[in-house]
């Protein structure tokens, strides 16, 4: 595909389309470096769990030891303890 390079300001760019971002798994951030005249742009790896500690601490400081969400219990189940 043949892309026009733009003038951004006191840059220059390429503008990407959406579906190429979200095939290759593009976020909100990406790394960019130039490899033997070649520009590189690839999304940032995250690891899976990044986060969760940091979200379960959230999550115990605002219920508790109460359910968070209960309205996705079902009729019938039994409470849960913790």
């Amino acid at each position: 595909m043949h892309v026009a390079i733009r003038k951004m300001g006191n840059s220059q760019g390429v503008l990407i389309p959406k579906p190429f971002l979200i095939q290759a798994g593009f976020e909100d951030a990406a790394d960019m470096q130039v490899k033997n005249g070649i520009i590189e742009i690839r999304p940032i790896k995250r690891h899976p769990r990044q986060g969760w500690a940091l979200d379960s601490e959230k999550i115990a400081n605002v219920g508790g030891e109460k359910l968070v969400c209960p309205e996705f219990s079902n009729e019938g189940d039994p409470e849960l303890t913790w």
